[in-house]
């Protein structure tokens, strides 16, 4: 049986039981209020009654030091209760037939009471004193202290699940297990597209393994190696290749981990986790997400000397403190290296900085063949055209879009992925699936093609930079319609011409609407945020304008509240009115440029919105045929894929006729096997 089960189970079975107490206690107490009343009454009126012959039988036993007379009279006695009720204006008293009093254990009390029960004929019982009544009383005495043991032993359970060991004391256990060699499969043949990165990670294995060839040169063993980068580029999956590849305990925790609502438990936890790895060195350890526990010293809102800067304090003193750290190395993962610490940073502590950024095309084209093997392809599919189609894609975005395609073509009804089912997997990935049912009226429908081609008419007539590779009219997620122009080659650096004719192709959708319909709408909405944002960048951290000359007013880090909270702008107002003068000055040039290049080409912006309605998708051959020679290229529908997705109730539909035509074919199979047994 699972140990966790059974503790789970045991915890179970001493909560019922402690219901269940209550749960009798409660029925007691209200059988013995709604069982037959007893009338107490003092000795005097028990010798009274008795002489009066209102006594028909009592009986007389011992104790707690005293005798208990319990008995009956003849005939019923009215007594006062708190059970009276009243009906209909009047009261209505309670009446019994049991008394009960109790008598000093002296030799003049027996005798009289003996003495009156004689002479007025009452008959008289004699019981032993019950050995019950002293258990019960013990029982009431240990009940709180039971209790008591009870609530602790259920606190040190809860303690095992919390801090690790198996008891309250050990909240300080850190919750970290060494990775199983066996589990994990993941070596660094598994990781493409960031070479750099895992040479850099191989001498760190290779010296854990050998230090031998390294201290002969004098080389001291790395503390540290961050890995930083953008989310999904492949740093926890890097720390996973190490695990797999190091022949030496490897042992992974979140930084998540280490702080909890006690004070001193984080701390505790890193000194627990460094010295199991110490006995067990040489080691790695792995902290995910290090930033939960690594910020800045002293930019808490509060200030203070909080927990999280304890457990920060002792990480510092474990990785480079008085009594060292070897064998020990410690590799950590964060996408926000710019609130860590700059103790944590320090040599000594983190030796290596490892950038593990966005790859590039001929990364994608690693990472998408290492993510292909377990897929069948069709023959149509080149992976290299599409790395060159999926620019800025991090590792964990090209492994969505092959697994996305695998869904299309599952869907479809396919044995092998095509170049279609990649084509549809990147717009879902990119815009979300499309919304083919959405009712949208004919004006609209229009006003989103001519609003795309004016896009795609400034994208081909400024290819400076960027290459139209599809537009669509299709709905995806919040988008009407997109136009997707990709870069000629991966581009490390942008020109302020690149930049502009960008802005030029973001306003282009606005000046369309402007002049076919002479009005404006909002499918502009996010053009206009990001041509702010861009031309706000040209003029802020880039240094472009003119006017204001090469100043950075603003930096491109994210902001971290605690450290940049209350600094202001770093510039006056003036400068900010400027800023802005120059921001709108630069926007409305774009939009003049691109009221100028589509009024100058309205008869092919025409054409192309026209298409657009027709076949709702054109792709980056039909473009450029109806850009240079006016008709659309011979083709069949068959390259229109996104158009080919089955509904889910077509998909449902072919999955149940499937499984029809199984069952038919088994049961003739089991025909066939009757009619040979029969012969």
């Amino acid at each position: 049986m699972d140990p966790k089960k059974s503790s789970g189970f045991l915890k179970n079975s001493f909560f019922y039981i402690l219901v269940i107490l209550a749960l009798v206690v409660v029925v007691q107490y209200f059988f013995k209020s709604s069982s037959t009343t007893t009338k107490e009454i003092n000795y005097s009126t028990f010798i009274e009654q008795l002489e009066d012959k209102k006594i028909d039988n009592f009986s007389v036993q011992p104790a707690g030091g005293v005798y208990v007379v319990k008995g009956e009279y003849k005939e019923e006695q009215k007594i006062k209760s708190a059970n009276d009720f009243k009906v209909f204006g009047s009261t209505k008293q309670a009446t019994t037939k049991n008394f009960s009093t109790v008598v000093l254990p002296t030799d003049s009390t027996i005798k009289e009471v003996e003495s009156a029960a004689k002479s007025n004929e009452a008959k008289i019982e004699v019981k032993q004193e019950s050995s019950n009544s002293i258990w019960l009383n013990l029982a009431i005495s240990l009940l709180p202290l039971v209790l008591l043991v009870f609530f602790f032993y259920m606190m040190m359970g809860q303690g095992a699940n919390q801090g690790g060991g198996g008891r309250v004391m050990n909240f300080g256990k850190a919750k970290v297990k060494e990775a199983d060699k066996k589990a994990n499969k993941v070596r660094f043949s598994d990781v493409a597209g960031a070479e750099e990165e895992k040479q850099e990670l191989v001498e760190v294995v290779e010296f854990l393994k050998d230090p031998r060839k390294f201290s002969a040169l004098g080389a001291r063993i790395p503390a540290g190696v961050l890995l930083e980068g953008p989310p999904g580029t492949g740093k926890t999956l890097l720390a996973k290749a190490v695990a797999g590849e190091a022949g030496v305990p490897f042992y992974s925790i979140s930084g998540s981990d280490f702080v909890e609502m006690f004070v001193g438990v984080g701390a505790s936890r890193v000194r627990d986790l460094f010295d199991t790895a110490k006995k067990n060195a040489p080691a790695i350890i792995f902290i995910d997400e290090i930033d939960a526990v690594g910020r800045q010293r002293g930019a808490g809102m509060g200030g203070g000397h909080d927990e999280r800067e304890q457990t920060l304090n002792q990480l510092l003193v474990e990785m480079d403190g008085f009594d060292g750290n070897e064998g020990v190395i410690v590799i950590a993962a964060t996408n926000r290296s710019d609130v860590l610490d700059p103790a944590l940073l320090r040599p000594g502590r983190f030796d290596r900085q490892i950038l593990v950024g966005r790859p590039d095309v001929k990364g994608r084209e690693a990472i998408l063949r290492v993510h292909a093997k377990n897929k069948p392809l069709a023959d149509d599919v080149d992976l290299k055209v599409v790395a060159q189609q999926t620019p800025g894609f991090a590792g964990a975005e090209l492994e969505n879009v092959l697994n996305e395609a695998a869904l299309v073509a599952a869907r479809r009804n396919k044995l092998k992925i095509d170049a279609s089912d990649i084509d549809e997997a990147e717009d879902r990935v990119i815009a979300g699936p499309a919304k083919k049912d959405r009712v949208i009226s004919k004006k609209e429908r229009e006003q989103v093609a001519y609003h795309e081609a004016g896009h795609t008419i400034c994208g081909l007539v400024l290819s400076n930079a960027r290459v139209v590779h599809k537009v669509t009219i299709v709905p995806r997620g919040r988008a009407g319609g997109y136009m997707i122009a990709l870069p000629k080659e991966d581009q490390m650096l942008l020109s302020k011409e690149d930049m502009f004719e960008q802005l030029v192709g973001l306003m282009g959708g606005r000046v369309a609407e402007e002049i076919v319909f002479n009005s404006q709408t909002t499918g502009a909405s996010n053009d206009f945020e990001q041509a702010t944002q861009m031309a706000r960048g040209m003029i802020t951290e880039y240094g472009m304008s003119e006017k204001l000359g090469p100043v950075q007013y603003e930096g491109n880090h994210a902001v971290f509240l605690g450290r940049d909270y209350g600094q202001g702008k770093g510039y006056s107002e003036q400068v900010a009115y400027e800023i802005d003068q120059e921001v709108r000055s630069i926007l409305v040039a774009a939009h003049d440029k691109a009221k100028e290049i589509i009024e100058s080409n309205r008869e092919k912006h025409k054409l192309i919105a026209e298409k657009l309605l027709e076949f709702e998708t054109l792709d980056a051959a039909q473009i450029k045929s109806l850009w240079e020679t006016g008709v659309m290229p011979a083709t069949d529908e068959s390259e229109f894929p996104s158009e080919k997705a089955l509904t889910f109730e077509e998909a449902k539909a072919a999955l149940e006729k499937k499984d029809e035509e199984k069952q038919e074919l088994e049961k003739s199979d089991e025909q066939t096997e009757e009619i040979s047994g029969e012969e």
